[in-house]
């Protein structure tokens, strides 16, 4: 496991659970993780975003569950998962106000250039007040197009009322009635949403359907001052097609969290004044990784119990 926050290693400890830390300066390689997992006889794994947990981790014998310190489980394979009997959790709930703040703090913070400006009067380049200086977008009233209304898009939804923002959303699914009364939201196709929407925010799993889901073709059908905000995953926005789209001022701006190839992040946007980029920390506040921390050990704990988890990924496995 990698180092989780307090107090899930309290939880770990009074179950007498012995817990192997992932060897320091071993790749995050499918190879080394099942390396690791074989070599200690773990009975399960606590893992992250960040480590490929595929058929060659699954497959090992022995292993009972793998409990996810995040909601997205795309670094898991649960097909392989399941034909090798492997439990597989995740951690979902305790993290969708933090990251739907942080969604709607890039959706301002690229709006109105603040880190354009922070950059700007640290290289000593404010000479005083002028009237056409970084002028940006205004959020209030704007309106906002949700791509995917899960519990995070429905939470960012909610902060947008705040705004007197017009919500339009597209989903697989609608939302009840009631529900679209209440957050003043309106049903329409992808291609619909990119057109009228000032501010697109992207809130679906990555799957084979959503990658590149946003690519030259679609961000050219957005308004030359509209913002695209990603806190979802980053293989959904095509990079190379999203610096292009920028640098030519096709969009206005546009608010990272997440990368196409994280944790590198494509060169072309690097360069970019109208781009904020963040190190993937939309659920980065105390108390949620906390709470992160704590429900996967949980998980985990069940699982190694023989009993059901909680969070369950994938019910079709049995524990025992």
């Amino acid at each position: 496991m990698h180092p989780v926050l307090d107090p899930a290693p309290a939880l770990l400890e009074e179950a007498a659970v012995e817990v192997v830390p992932f060897p320091d300066g071993s790749p995050l390689s499918e190879a080394a993780i099942r390396d690791a997992v074989e070599r200690e006889g773990c009975g399960g794994i606590l893992s992250q975003v960040m480590d490929p947990i595929r058929e060659v981790v699954l497959s090992t014998p022995g292993l009972r569950i793998v409990a996810n310190v995040a909601v997205g489980f795309d670094n898991i394979d649960i097909p392989a998962a399941t034909r090798h009997h492997v439990m597989a959790t995740h951690t979902p709930g305790v993290l969708t106000d933090t990251t739907a703040d942080f969604a709607f703090a890039l959706m301002m913070a690229a709006a109105r250039r603040v880190a354009e400006g922070d950059r700007f009067l640290r290289a000593g380049r404010f000479g005083g007040w002028a009237i056409d200086m970084l002028l940006g977008q205004d959020v209030w009233g704007a309106t906002l197009g949700l791509v995917g209304v899960g519990r995070i898009g429905g939470a960012v939804a909610r902060r947008a009322r705040a705004f007197d923002m017009p919500i339009l959303y597209t989903d697989e699914v609608a939302l009840p009635a009631d529900v679209e009364r209440e957050l003043g939201a309106t049903r329409v196709e992808l291609d619909e949403l990119l057109a009228r929407a000032d501010f697109v925010s992207l809130h679906v799993p990555l799957s084979p359907g959503t990658r590149h889901l946003i690519g030259a073709a679609q961000l050219d059908r957005m308004k030359p001052t509209a913002v695209l905000v990603n806190t979802s995953r980053g293989p959904v926005v095509d990079e190379a097609a999203l610096a292009d789209a920028l640098r030519a001022g096709r969009i206005f701006a546009a608010g990272l969290d997440v990368f196409e190839r994280e944790p590198e992040v494509h060169p072309g946007l690097l360069d970019l004044g109208n781009v904020v980029l963040a190190p993937h920390i939309a659920s980065g506040s105390v108390r949620t990784r906390s709470e992160m921390s704590v429900l996967a050990v949980r998980n985990l704990l069940a699982g190694l119990r023989g009993e059901r988890p909680p969070n369950l990924l994938n019910p079709e496995v049995v524990p025992g």
